[in-house]
């Protein structure tokens, strides 16, 4: 079963998903999906309510940028790296595995 659909992710929108007690920060750059830890690794503050742009999350609270494909942190005050998690892709089905 699919944790969503393709066609209902905006473009560079992330959006927070629960899942086995995981919150996740999923978000769509072309037809690629990623998905990585929901709270910014520096301060708690969702990044589902930050921008995505350029393989790039931005945390809306302190700036902090991070990489989609690999969770590290780009820029301060982050330094640690976020968790990442695999995205399948079957058609319009996404599903996050954990």
């Amino acid at each position: 079963m699919s944790d969503f659909f393709l066609s209902d992710l905006a473009e560079n929108k992330p959006v927070k998903l629960e899942k086995n007690g995981q919150s996740i920060c999923v978000t769509r750059v072309g037809n690629e999906v990623f998905a990585v830890s929901d709270i910014c690794s520096h301060s708690d503050a969702s990044l589902s309510e930050g921008e995505s742009s350029n393989m790039k999350i931005e945390c809306w609270l302190h700036g902090a940028e991070f990489d989609l494909r690999t969770g590290e942190a780009l820029t301060l005050p982050a330094v640690t790296k976020l968790d990442t998690y695999p995205v399948l892709i079957d058609g319009d089905s996404v599903t996050i595995e954990i």
